[in-house]
This record gives structure tokens, C-alpha cells and sequence, in this order.
């Protein structure tokens, strides 16, 4: 179309984001039963949805007309009293993903450079490419941050510095000792965004990074309850920092950027302790599963603190697809530069055991 001629030159280049595939899909290609499908694709809440949330859920389905609060008064408190912020420290999102949006329009643009690992979340390279700044992306030590290298990197043009820990897709973690030694060398007027979208349900010791914004270091840190929660439909995550950067990323936020639902559902969650636990456990009986497969067969994995893993299988697109003949959804690892790679998440007993046995199936 005419129109597109002028369509914006930084959107051009991009290549969409391409999520896990969802079960209704693969089962109308396929022709299989979507109940036999098993989806390890997307680091969803191998329980489901929080029980406490979903309670919410039902009992206020019929206020679904009313426009939510749009300071989401209610979650606020809770986050606030859970971690001894002010109100004005806080900020929610459709998930946390579009607080990097929030970052990306206050943060980046011409000029600028952001700085994050090669092997890290996507969207923060399609967010400077949105915006047209420069995207450094530094090597991996195997698959971990490299944060003395990230520090090297910086220059006197550089904005903001992601640390995704745990790391999606690769599900390594940097220690709190790192993390002190990269934030002694970042300089004063660069953001350090630590991105912990796992950070409930870590199968390690999850640094302390609030710490450093309340030092008064130029730091926030973005969680969700999509993951350890269940709320992934919902769309709700919050970053925490210092108020003035906070209100900063509040000026292009839309007035109803959360749903009432979503906002009521994470009030519920955010006290289901048991729920947390009980995912965190079933998580690291996944992992041992997977490991132990691995060591069985000789594949190569990575060592994870989230709630997926790493396996190198050879070709991960073939060994995808194949998989997915078979019912079982993961993720090829060929758009992170790991073609030899899959991404599984930590399911249920039955859903991890489908997926052994079916890899081992197409291995032999």
C-alpha cells in the first residue's frame, strides 16, 4: 500500500517477536487432540493460576464493565507494604515487558546506546531498534552475563544496561557479589534495569538489587506476575525505583494500561505463599528429571534457576517440529543464535515425563 512508504524507518527493520506457539494452533495444523498437547514453550506457571487469584477471578467477572483504577490503588498498597516503598516508587505495566516499552520512549532514542547480552531477552534489542539506538550486545561467558565486559562497553553515550537474572532464554543467574563489582564500575547517569521476571520462583539465591536504588543508584527493578503466579493472560507486572525515574516512565503511560481483573487478581496472589512454594518445588523436581535425562543421553544443557532449560539436541528447529508432531510445544533457540539448542519449560510430573520420553524417542 501507498501508505507504507512512509512507514516509520526504525519499524522497518524489525522482525517481529514470535511467541510459543499456542495448543489450538498446533492442533488445527495437526489434526491432533489439543488435550493430548503438552506446552513447554512459554515459561507459564506449571500450576496453573494461584489459587487465591482465581477465586478473585470469579467473583468479580461481572465488574469486567466498570474502567479499572488507574493508579491501581489496591496492588499499589500490597506492593508498597511488601517492600517498604512509597507510593510514588512503584509503576505498573501489561506485564512488565511494557514498562521496557516505558523505558524505550523515555530513556532511548538517536544518539543513545543501550547495552545488554547477546543471548538476553529479545525485546530489549527490538525496543532500540524501534527507537534507533544503538544496540550493543556483549559476548556471553558460556551462557551468563559477561558484567565486567557489559561495564567495558559503556560510554558517555550509554542510557541504560539490562541485566535479565535469571537469564531468559539461557536460565543462568549472576550472583549479589557480581552484580556489586559490575555496579561499583556503572556509571552515575546510566540506568541499570535488572529484569527479574523469575525472581519468586529462582531455584538459587536471588540477588538483592533493591538495594541499590535505595542507595539513590540510578537502578530499578521490574518484576511480573505472569510466571510465578499464573497471571500470564492477565498482563501485570510493576517496576521499583527511585521516585524520580519512576515518575519519569509514569508520563507515557496510558490511563488504563491495567485491567481491573488483572490489578484485583495480583492483589490475591501477591500472599499466596504456599503457591509459590509448591511451584518452586515442582520446578526443581522438573529440573533433576531433565537433568538427569541429559546426563543419561549425553546431551548438553545449561544449569537453570528458572523455570526452563536449556538442552542442546542438535538442529533445535528439526528436533521442534518433531516434538511437536508428537504433542509436546518448546521453543527452537535459532533466532538467540543457538540453532543446536531447545528451550523446554519445567511443567507438571506427567508433562515433563511426556516430553523424555517423546525427546528420547526421536533421539534413538
Amino acid at each position: 500500500m501507498k501508505v507504507l512508504e512512509k512507514l516509520n524507518k526504525n519499524i522497518s527493520k524489525i522482525t517481529p517477536y514470535q511467541p510459543g506457539r499456542p495448543i489450538e494452533d498446533v492442533a488445527r495444523e495437526l489434526g491432533l487432540d489439543p488435550d493430548g498437547i503438552v506446552k513447554l514453550a512459554s515459561n507459564e506457571s506449571a500450576l496453573g493460576v494461584a489459587p487465591s487469584a482465581v477465586e478473585v477471578i470469579k467473583n468479580f467477572a461481572e465488574e469486567a464493565f466498570r474502567y479499572p483504577d488507574g493508579g491501581a490503588y489496591q496492588l499499589r498498597q500490597k506492593i508498597c507494604k511488601k517492600f517498604d516503598l512509597n507510593e510514588k516508587e512503584v509503576i505498573f505495566g501489561s506485564g512488565s515487558n511494557e514498562i521496557l516499552v516505558f523505558l524505550a520512549m523515555t530513556l532511548m532514542g538517536e544518539g543513545k546506546s543501550v547495552i545488554a547480552s547477546e543471548k538476553a531477552f529479545v525485546i530489549y534489542k527490538i525496543l532500540s531498534m524501534m527507537t534507533g539506538t544503538e544496540f550493543r550486545e556483549i559476548p556471553m561467558k558460556g551462557l551468563t552475563h559477561d558484567l565486567e565486559a557489559m561495564a567495558d562497553a559503556i560510554t558517555k553515550d550509554t542510557s541504560i544496561v539490562f541485566v535479565c537474572n535469571p537469564n531468559n532464554p539461557t536460565g543462568s543467574m549472576v550472583t549479589e557479589a557480581e552484580i556489586d563489582k559490575f555496579m561499583e564500575r556503572v556509571p552515575e547517569d546510566v540506568l541499570v534495569v535488572f529484569d527479574e521476571a523469575y525472581a519468586e520462583i529462582c531455584l538459587g539465591d536471588m540477588p538483592n538489587t533493591m538495594k541499590y536504588f535505595r542507595e539513590g543508584r540510578a537502578s530499578i527493578v521490574l518484576r511480573t506476575f505472569s510466571k510465578a503466579y499464573g497471571l500470564a493472560g492477565l498482563r501485570v507486572g510493576y517496576g521499583m525505583g527511585p521516585e524520580a525515574i519512576i515518575q519519569a516512565l509514569e508520563k507515557p503511560r496510558q490511563p488504563f494500561n491495567t485491567t481491573l481483573i488483572g490489578q484485583l487478581a495480583a492483589a490475591a496472589a501477591l500472599d499466596d505463599e504456599q503457591f509459590i512454594k509448591d511451584s518452586r518445588d515442582t520446578y526443581i523436581q522438573g529440573r533433576q528429571l531433565f537433568e538427569e535425562f541429559c546426563e543419561k543421553k549425553g546431551l548438553e544443557y545449561e544449569k537453570t534457576y528458572a523455570n526452563f532449560m536449556l538442552i542442546k539436541t542438535g538442529n533445535g528447529a528439526d528436533i521442534t517440529a518433531k516434538l511437536t508432531a508428537k504433542g509436546v510445544i518448546v521453543r527452537p533457540m535459532a533466532p538467540y543464535g543457538l540453532g543446536d539448542w531447545i528451550r523446554v519449560s519445567l511443567g507438571k510430573s506427567e508433562e515433563n515425563q511426556k516430553f523424555v520420553d517423546v525427546l528420547d524417542e526421536i533421539l534413538d
